[in-house]
Protein backbone atom coordinates (compact mmCIF):
# COMPACT_ATOMS: atom_id res chain seq x y z
CA UNK A 1 0.00 0.00 0.00
CA UNK A 2 2.01 3.41 -1.18
CA UNK A 3 1.47 6.91 0.91
CA UNK A 4 -1.25 7.92 -1.32
CA UNK A 5 -3.69 5.12 -0.95
CA UNK A 6 -3.49 5.29 2.98
CA UNK A 7 -4.01 9.07 2.89
CA UNK A 8 -7.19 8.56 0.68
CA UNK A 9 -8.35 5.41 2.92
CA UNK A 10 -7.74 7.63 5.95
CA UNK A 11 -9.81 10.47 3.93
CA UNK A 12 -12.72 7.76 2.93
CA UNK A 13 -13.05 6.44 6.05
CA UNK A 14 -14.31 9.69 7.73
CA UNK A 15 -15.97 10.74 4.98
CA UNK A 16 -18.12 7.18 5.41
CA UNK A 17 -18.29 8.15 9.25
CA UNK A 18 -19.39 11.50 8.30
CA UNK A 19 -22.44 10.19 5.97
CA UNK A 20 -23.96 8.23 8.28
CA UNK A 21 -26.26 9.48 10.97
CA UNK A 22 -24.77 10.75 14.15
CA UNK A 23 -25.59 10.41 17.90
CA UNK A 24 -25.58 13.30 20.26
CA UNK A 25 -24.42 12.62 23.68
CA UNK A 26 -28.22 12.72 25.01
CA UNK A 27 -29.26 10.51 22.61
CA UNK A 28 -26.76 8.16 23.67
CA UNK A 29 -27.29 7.88 27.48
CA UNK A 30 -31.33 8.69 26.60
CA UNK A 31 -31.07 5.38 24.79
CA UNK A 32 -28.83 3.53 27.82
CA UNK A 33 -31.17 4.25 30.29
CA UNK A 34 -33.80 2.48 28.34
CA UNK A 35 -31.77 -0.49 26.95
CA UNK A 36 -28.81 -1.24 29.98
CA UNK A 37 -29.77 -4.83 30.99
CA UNK A 38 -28.57 -3.55 34.56
CA UNK A 39 -31.81 -1.73 34.61
CA UNK A 40 -33.83 -4.68 34.37
CA UNK A 41 -31.79 -6.24 37.80
CA UNK A 42 -32.84 -2.59 39.33
CA UNK A 43 -36.37 -3.44 38.12
CA UNK A 44 -36.47 -6.88 40.05
CA UNK A 45 -34.67 -5.05 43.19
CA UNK A 46 -38.17 -2.38 43.12
CA UNK A 47 -40.58 -5.99 42.86
CA UNK A 48 -38.44 -8.09 45.61
CA UNK A 49 -38.65 -4.89 47.76
CA UNK A 50 -42.62 -4.74 47.41
CA UNK A 51 -42.69 -8.57 48.14
CA UNK A 52 -41.04 -8.49 51.39
CA UNK A 53 -42.98 -5.57 52.29
CA UNK A 54 -45.95 -8.58 51.77
CA UNK A 55 -44.06 -10.75 53.62
CA UNK A 56 -43.86 -8.60 56.15
CA UNK A 57 -47.56 -7.05 56.30
CA UNK A 58 -48.71 -10.82 56.12
CA UNK A 59 -47.76 -11.90 59.59
CA UNK A 60 -50.44 -9.48 60.77
CA UNK A 61 -53.12 -11.61 58.50
CA UNK A 62 -55.51 -13.85 59.34
CA UNK A 63 -53.50 -17.35 58.66
CA UNK A 64 -55.35 -20.73 58.67
CA UNK A 65 -53.94 -24.05 59.72
CA UNK A 66 -55.56 -27.68 58.88
CA UNK A 67 -54.15 -30.79 61.25
CA UNK A 68 -54.80 -34.23 60.69
CA UNK A 69 -53.60 -37.52 62.53
CA UNK A 70 -54.17 -40.84 62.66
CA UNK A 71 -52.77 -43.00 65.21
CA UNK A 72 -52.51 -46.92 65.23
CA UNK A 73 -52.25 -47.57 69.48
CA UNK A 74 -49.89 -50.94 69.49
CA UNK A 75 -50.05 -50.72 72.97
CA UNK A 76 -52.31 -48.69 74.73
CA UNK A 77 -51.53 -46.94 77.77
CA UNK A 78 -53.79 -47.30 80.96
CA UNK A 79 -54.54 -45.01 83.80
CA UNK A 80 -54.99 -46.63 87.54
CA UNK A 81 -58.40 -46.06 89.60
CA UNK A 82 -57.52 -45.97 92.92
CA UNK A 83 -58.73 -48.71 95.44
CA UNK A 84 -61.74 -47.77 96.83
CA UNK A 85 -63.63 -46.30 94.26
CA UNK A 86 -64.78 -48.83 92.25
CA UNK A 87 -63.76 -51.57 94.62
CA UNK A 88 -61.53 -52.63 97.52
CA UNK A 89 -58.43 -53.60 94.42
CA UNK A 90 -57.11 -50.51 91.93
CA UNK A 91 -58.54 -51.07 88.57
CA UNK A 92 -56.28 -50.41 85.31
CA UNK A 93 -58.33 -49.60 82.31
CA UNK A 94 -57.30 -47.59 79.25
CA UNK A 95 -59.46 -44.61 78.19
CA UNK A 96 -58.77 -44.99 74.28
CA UNK A 97 -59.50 -47.91 71.59
CA UNK A 98 -56.63 -48.65 69.04
CA UNK A 99 -57.21 -46.32 66.64
CA UNK A 100 -57.64 -42.77 67.11
CA UNK A 101 -58.57 -40.07 64.49
CA UNK A 102 -58.28 -36.36 64.91
CA UNK A 103 -58.67 -33.90 62.28
CA UNK A 104 -58.25 -29.54 63.17
CA UNK A 105 -58.97 -26.38 61.30
CA UNK A 106 -57.44 -23.36 63.30
CA UNK A 107 -58.00 -19.93 62.02
CA UNK A 108 -55.21 -17.16 64.06
CA UNK A 109 -55.16 -13.59 64.28
CA UNK A 110 -52.81 -11.23 65.57
CA UNK A 111 -54.47 -8.52 67.23
CA UNK A 112 -51.94 -6.55 68.85
CA UNK A 113 -48.43 -6.96 68.21
CA UNK A 114 -45.85 -3.88 68.64
CA UNK A 115 -42.97 -5.58 66.84
CA UNK A 116 -44.32 -6.12 63.77
CA UNK A 117 -46.31 -2.98 63.62
CA UNK A 118 -42.89 -1.35 64.03
CA UNK A 119 -41.53 -3.79 61.17
CA UNK A 120 -43.85 -2.58 58.91
CA UNK A 121 -42.41 0.96 59.05
CA UNK A 122 -39.49 -0.29 57.53
CA UNK A 123 -41.21 -0.92 54.10
CA UNK A 124 -41.23 2.54 53.04
CA UNK A 125 -37.79 2.76 53.23
CA UNK A 126 -36.98 -0.65 52.05
CA UNK A 127 -39.25 0.97 48.71
CA UNK A 128 -37.31 4.01 48.92
CA UNK A 129 -33.56 1.95 49.39
CA UNK A 130 -34.70 0.09 45.86
CA UNK A 131 -35.05 3.26 44.19
CA UNK A 132 -32.08 5.07 44.98
CA UNK A 133 -29.79 2.07 43.80
CA UNK A 134 -32.13 1.75 40.78
CA UNK A 135 -31.21 5.92 40.30
CA UNK A 136 -27.44 4.73 41.24
CA UNK A 137 -27.01 2.87 38.44
CA UNK A 138 -28.69 5.35 36.35
CA UNK A 139 -25.74 7.60 36.80
CA UNK A 140 -23.52 5.69 36.79
CA UNK A 141 -24.57 4.79 32.99
CA UNK A 142 -24.34 8.49 32.56
CA UNK A 143 -21.47 8.92 33.69
CA UNK A 144 -19.93 5.82 31.76
CA UNK A 145 -21.56 6.24 28.41
CA UNK A 146 -20.38 10.47 28.83
CA UNK A 147 -16.53 8.93 29.31
CA UNK A 148 -17.07 6.78 26.44
CA UNK A 149 -18.31 9.87 24.40
CA UNK A 150 -15.53 11.84 25.31
CA UNK A 151 -13.30 9.31 24.37
CA UNK A 152 -14.45 9.07 20.83
CA UNK A 153 -14.36 12.56 20.16
CA UNK A 154 -11.11 13.08 21.17
CA UNK A 155 -10.12 9.76 18.94
CA UNK A 156 -12.28 11.84 15.99
CA UNK A 157 -9.78 14.95 16.86
CA UNK A 158 -6.48 13.12 16.97
CA UNK A 159 -7.67 11.32 13.66
CA UNK A 160 -8.29 14.88 11.96
CA UNK A 161 -4.71 16.09 12.99
CA UNK A 162 -2.70 12.55 12.11
CA UNK A 163 -5.08 12.56 8.54
CA UNK A 164 -3.35 16.90 8.25
CA UNK A 165 0.06 15.23 9.20
CA UNK A 166 -0.14 12.79 6.65
CA UNK A 167 -1.27 15.24 4.27
CA UNK A 168 1.66 17.54 4.71
CA UNK A 169 4.53 14.76 4.61
CA UNK A 170 2.71 13.04 1.03
CA UNK A 171 3.20 16.39 -0.41
CA UNK A 172 6.70 17.15 0.82
CA UNK A 173 7.71 13.39 -0.20
CA UNK A 174 6.24 13.77 -3.48
CA UNK A 175 8.40 16.73 -3.83
CA UNK A 176 11.34 15.09 -2.55
CA UNK A 177 11.11 12.45 -4.84
CA UNK A 178 11.20 14.27 -7.87
CA UNK A 179 14.04 16.08 -6.76
CA UNK A 180 15.81 13.15 -5.92
CA UNK A 181 15.00 11.61 -9.43
CA UNK A 182 16.86 15.52 -10.85
CA UNK A 183 19.74 15.08 -8.27
CA UNK A 184 19.09 18.24 -6.58
CA UNK A 185 18.15 16.72 -3.10
CA UNK A 186 19.57 13.29 -1.19
CA UNK A 187 18.35 10.25 -0.58
CA UNK A 188 18.98 10.51 3.25
CA UNK A 189 16.41 13.99 3.04
CA UNK A 190 13.34 12.16 1.68
CA UNK A 191 14.50 9.44 4.04
CA UNK A 192 14.41 11.72 7.17
CA UNK A 193 10.56 12.60 5.58
CA UNK A 194 9.22 9.18 4.83
CA UNK A 195 10.09 8.04 8.40
CA UNK A 196 8.02 10.46 9.79
CA UNK A 197 5.23 9.95 7.36
CA UNK A 198 5.42 6.01 8.42
CA UNK A 199 5.50 6.47 12.28
CA UNK A 200 2.69 8.83 11.88
CA UNK A 201 0.77 6.17 9.78
CA UNK A 202 1.45 3.68 12.31
CA UNK A 203 0.04 6.05 14.97
CA UNK A 204 -2.73 6.64 12.59
CA UNK A 205 -3.47 2.79 12.35
CA UNK A 206 -3.27 3.23 16.61
CA UNK A 207 -5.87 5.52 16.97
CA UNK A 208 -8.17 4.04 14.54
CA UNK A 209 -8.11 0.74 16.94
CA UNK A 210 -8.59 2.62 20.21
CA UNK A 211 -11.40 4.92 18.15
CA UNK A 212 -13.15 1.08 17.33
CA UNK A 213 -12.27 0.40 21.23
CA UNK A 214 -14.02 3.38 22.42
CA UNK A 215 -17.32 2.30 20.18
CA UNK A 216 -17.40 -0.88 21.58
CA UNK A 217 -17.30 0.62 25.30
CA UNK A 218 -20.15 2.94 24.38
CA UNK A 219 -21.97 0.19 22.81
CA UNK A 220 -21.62 -1.52 25.78
CA UNK A 221 -22.77 0.91 28.16
CA UNK A 222 -25.48 1.84 26.08
CA UNK A 223 -27.20 -1.57 25.61
CA UNK A 224 -26.48 -1.51 21.68
CA UNK A 225 -25.99 -4.39 19.82
CA UNK A 226 -22.32 -4.74 19.17
CA UNK A 227 -22.48 -5.73 15.81
CA UNK A 228 -24.43 -3.14 14.04
CA UNK A 229 -22.97 0.67 13.37
CA UNK A 230 -22.88 3.07 15.70
CA UNK A 231 -21.28 6.98 14.95
CA UNK A 232 -22.04 9.67 17.59
CA UNK A 233 -21.14 13.33 16.92
CA UNK A 234 -18.13 14.35 17.79
CA UNK A 235 -17.26 17.46 21.08
CA UNK A 236 -15.01 19.67 20.96
CA UNK A 237 -13.85 22.43 22.94
CA UNK A 238 -15.31 24.93 20.82
CA UNK A 239 -17.93 23.27 19.90
CA UNK A 240 -19.74 21.36 22.83
CA UNK A 241 -22.93 21.37 24.74
CA UNK A 242 -23.22 24.50 27.16
CA UNK A 243 -23.58 22.31 30.31
CA UNK A 244 -19.70 21.05 29.59
CA UNK A 245 -19.07 25.06 29.34
CA UNK A 246 -19.97 26.25 31.77
CA UNK A 247 -17.93 27.53 34.66
CA UNK A 248 -17.87 24.98 37.62
CA UNK A 249 -20.24 26.64 40.88
CA UNK A 250 -18.41 26.08 43.96
CA UNK A 251 -21.61 25.51 46.04
CA UNK A 252 -22.49 22.03 46.98
CA UNK A 253 -25.20 20.14 48.92
CA UNK A 254 -24.54 16.68 50.00
CA UNK A 255 -27.85 16.13 50.22
CA UNK A 256 -27.91 15.72 46.57
CA UNK A 257 -25.41 12.89 45.89
CA UNK A 258 -27.40 9.44 46.27
CA UNK A 259 -24.76 8.01 48.17
CA UNK A 260 -26.14 10.59 51.02
CA UNK A 261 -29.92 9.68 50.68
CA UNK A 262 -28.64 5.95 50.41
CA UNK A 263 -27.24 6.54 53.78
CA UNK A 264 -30.02 8.06 55.03
CA UNK A 265 -31.77 5.73 54.42
CA UNK A 266 -30.16 3.00 56.02
CA UNK A 267 -30.00 5.12 59.42
CA UNK A 268 -33.56 5.24 59.33
CA UNK A 269 -33.75 1.32 58.71
CA UNK A 270 -31.34 0.65 61.65
CA UNK A 271 -33.69 3.29 63.82
CA UNK A 272 -36.94 0.80 63.19
CA UNK A 273 -34.59 -2.18 63.71
CA UNK A 274 -33.46 -0.73 67.27
CA UNK A 275 -37.02 -0.03 67.71
CA UNK A 276 -38.32 -3.58 66.96
CA UNK A 277 -35.95 -5.44 69.36
CA UNK A 278 -37.27 -3.02 72.16
CA UNK A 279 -40.76 -4.03 70.89
CA UNK A 280 -40.34 -7.74 71.22
CA UNK A 281 -40.53 -7.55 75.16
CA UNK A 282 -44.15 -6.24 74.74
CA UNK A 283 -47.47 -8.30 75.33
CA UNK A 284 -48.52 -10.07 72.32
CA UNK A 285 -52.03 -10.74 72.19
CA UNK A 286 -53.89 -12.81 69.42
CA UNK A 287 -57.05 -14.55 68.48
CA UNK A 288 -57.98 -18.17 67.28
CA UNK A 289 -61.25 -20.38 66.42
CA UNK A 290 -60.36 -24.06 66.35
CA UNK A 291 -63.07 -26.29 64.97
CA UNK A 292 -62.55 -30.23 64.31
CA UNK A 293 -63.51 -33.93 64.81
CA UNK A 294 -62.40 -36.61 66.84
CA UNK A 295 -63.04 -40.67 66.15
CA UNK A 296 -62.05 -43.48 68.08
CA UNK A 297 -62.46 -47.51 67.21
CA UNK A 298 -61.07 -50.93 67.47
CA UNK A 299 -60.69 -50.60 63.45
CA UNK A 300 -60.59 -47.70 60.80
CA UNK A 301 -63.74 -48.16 59.07
CA UNK A 302 -65.21 -47.53 63.23
CA UNK A 303 -62.85 -44.52 63.15
CA UNK A 304 -64.15 -42.97 60.98
CA UNK A 305 -67.89 -43.71 61.13
CA UNK A 306 -68.26 -42.58 64.46
CA UNK A 307 -66.84 -39.27 65.27
CA UNK A 308 -67.71 -36.21 67.70
CA UNK A 309 -67.16 -32.83 66.48
CA UNK A 310 -65.66 -30.10 68.60
CA UNK A 311 -64.93 -26.35 68.51
CA UNK A 312 -63.19 -23.33 70.80
CA UNK A 313 -62.95 -19.53 70.52
CA UNK A 314 -60.16 -17.93 72.30
CA UNK A 315 -57.37 -15.59 73.07
CA UNK A 316 -53.94 -16.03 73.65
CA UNK A 317 -51.46 -13.52 75.45
CA UNK A 318 -47.96 -14.19 75.27
CA UNK A 319 -45.42 -11.86 77.67
CA UNK A 320 -42.02 -12.62 77.34
CA UNK A 321 -40.66 -12.66 81.35
CA UNK A 322 -36.53 -13.69 81.02
CA UNK A 323 -35.20 -13.06 77.65
CA UNK A 324 -34.35 -9.80 78.33
CA UNK A 325 -30.74 -10.26 78.91
CA UNK A 326 -30.54 -11.32 74.76
CA UNK A 327 -33.11 -8.97 73.80
CA UNK A 328 -30.93 -6.30 75.65
CA UNK A 329 -27.64 -7.45 73.91
CA UNK A 330 -29.11 -7.64 70.88
CA UNK A 331 -30.70 -3.75 71.67
CA UNK A 332 -27.57 -2.33 72.32
CA UNK A 333 -25.50 -4.12 69.56
CA UNK A 334 -28.41 -1.94 67.35
CA UNK A 335 -27.80 1.11 69.03
CA UNK A 336 -24.37 1.01 68.21
CA UNK A 337 -24.41 -0.02 64.71
CA UNK A 338 -27.05 2.89 64.55
CA UNK A 339 -24.53 5.13 66.10
CA UNK A 340 -21.74 4.20 63.66
CA UNK A 341 -23.58 4.55 60.87
CA UNK A 342 -24.78 8.16 61.73
CA UNK A 343 -21.18 9.18 62.55
CA UNK A 344 -19.80 7.81 59.07
CA UNK A 345 -22.25 9.84 57.50
CA UNK A 346 -20.32 13.10 58.85
CA UNK A 347 -17.16 11.60 57.85
CA UNK A 348 -18.90 11.01 54.07
CA UNK A 349 -20.06 14.18 53.95
CA UNK A 350 -16.68 15.88 54.79
CA UNK A 351 -15.27 13.86 52.17
CA UNK A 352 -17.79 14.78 49.37
CA UNK A 353 -17.28 18.27 50.12
CA UNK A 354 -13.01 17.66 49.76
CA UNK A 355 -13.82 15.43 46.71
CA UNK A 356 -16.27 18.87 44.93
CA UNK A 357 -13.57 21.32 46.08
CA UNK A 358 -11.09 18.81 44.45
CA UNK A 359 -13.14 19.02 41.23
CA UNK A 360 -13.96 22.25 40.89
CA UNK A 361 -9.96 23.15 41.22
CA UNK A 362 -9.21 20.42 38.73
CA UNK A 363 -12.18 21.54 36.03
CA UNK A 364 -10.18 24.79 36.61
CA UNK A 365 -6.68 23.88 36.05
CA UNK A 366 -7.82 21.59 32.99
CA UNK A 367 -9.97 24.49 31.54
CA UNK A 368 -7.14 27.00 31.69
CA UNK A 369 -4.45 23.89 30.53
CA UNK A 370 -6.53 23.08 27.53
CA UNK A 371 -6.57 27.19 26.34
CA UNK A 372 -3.24 27.27 26.27
CA UNK A 373 -2.55 23.79 24.72
CA UNK A 374 -5.37 25.23 22.08
CA UNK A 375 -3.48 28.16 21.60
CA UNK A 376 -0.12 26.29 21.12
CA UNK A 377 -2.02 24.37 18.39
CA UNK A 378 -2.81 27.34 16.37
CA UNK A 379 0.61 29.14 16.96
CA UNK A 380 2.72 25.76 15.99
CA UNK A 381 0.75 25.48 12.92
CA UNK A 382 1.15 29.33 12.29
CA UNK A 383 5.20 28.50 12.21
CA UNK A 384 5.22 25.63 10.30
CA UNK A 385 3.23 27.57 7.74
CA UNK A 386 5.68 29.97 8.15
CA UNK A 387 8.69 27.26 8.13
CA UNK A 388 7.53 25.31 4.80
CA UNK A 389 7.52 28.60 3.37
CA UNK A 390 11.26 29.62 4.08
CA UNK A 391 12.22 25.58 3.30
CA UNK A 392 10.43 26.13 -0.06
CA UNK A 393 12.38 29.09 -0.95
CA UNK A 394 15.48 27.49 0.47
CA UNK A 395 15.90 29.82 3.71
CA UNK A 396 15.52 27.08 5.84
CA UNK A 397 16.97 23.41 5.59
CA UNK A 398 14.82 20.22 6.13
CA UNK A 399 16.06 19.64 9.74
CA UNK A 400 14.47 22.91 10.83
CA UNK A 401 11.60 21.66 8.81
CA UNK A 402 10.96 18.59 10.83
CA UNK A 403 11.63 19.88 13.47
CA UNK A 404 8.81 22.59 13.13
CA UNK A 405 6.54 19.58 12.33
CA UNK A 406 7.22 17.64 15.06
CA UNK A 407 6.63 20.56 17.46
CA UNK A 408 3.14 20.71 16.27
CA UNK A 409 2.85 16.72 16.72
CA UNK A 410 3.52 17.85 20.50
CA UNK A 411 1.68 20.37 20.62
CA UNK A 412 -0.99 18.43 19.11
CA UNK A 413 -0.85 15.39 21.31
CA UNK A 414 -0.60 18.22 24.53
CA UNK A 415 -4.12 19.59 23.63
CA UNK A 416 -5.83 16.11 23.41
CA UNK A 417 -4.43 14.91 26.50
CA UNK A 418 -5.58 18.51 28.03
CA UNK A 419 -9.03 17.88 26.05
CA UNK A 420 -9.74 14.59 27.26
CA UNK A 421 -8.97 15.70 31.31
CA UNK A 422 -10.98 18.73 30.91
CA UNK A 423 -14.13 16.80 29.85
CA UNK A 424 -13.31 13.88 32.41
CA UNK A 425 -13.15 16.45 34.98
CA UNK A 426 -16.57 18.01 34.02
CA UNK A 427 -18.06 15.13 34.65
CA UNK A 428 -16.27 14.01 37.34
CA UNK A 429 -17.32 17.12 38.93
CA UNK A 430 -20.99 16.61 38.28
CA UNK A 431 -20.50 12.93 39.73
CA UNK A 432 -19.11 14.70 43.10
CA UNK A 433 -22.00 16.91 43.13
CA UNK A 434 -24.25 14.70 42.72
CA UNK A 435 -25.92 16.32 39.55
CA UNK A 436 -25.42 13.32 36.93
CA UNK A 437 -28.79 13.42 36.42
CA UNK A 438 -29.59 17.83 36.34
CA UNK A 439 -26.28 17.39 33.88
CA UNK A 440 -28.11 14.65 31.15
CA UNK A 441 -31.43 16.92 31.19
CA UNK A 442 -29.10 20.27 30.60
CA UNK A 443 -27.66 18.97 27.29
Amino acid sequence: MNKTTIVLLAVLISAHMTAQESWLLKQCIEYGLKNNRSNSIYDNDRLAADAKAKEVLADYLPKISLTSTLDNNLKLQESVIPAGVFGDEPIRVAFAQKFNANATAQLDQTLYDQALITGLKANKYSRQKAELNSQQNQEALIYNITAAYFQISVYRQQLNFLKSNLETYSRQIQIFQLQVSKGITLQKDLDKVSVDFNNTTSQLRVAQSNLKLAENELKFEMGYPIDQTLVVNSITRDAAPQALLEDPKSDFQASLKTDYQLSEVNIKLLDIQQDRIQAEGLPKLNAYARYGAVGFGENLSQTYSDVSDFAAIGLKLNIPILDFYKRNAQYSQAKIERINAEQQLKIDESRYKVDHQNAVTKVLQEQANVDNNQRNVILAESVLKTTDLQFQKGVTDLTDWLNTQNSLKEAQNSYLKSLYSYFQAKIDLEKAAGTLKIFYNSL
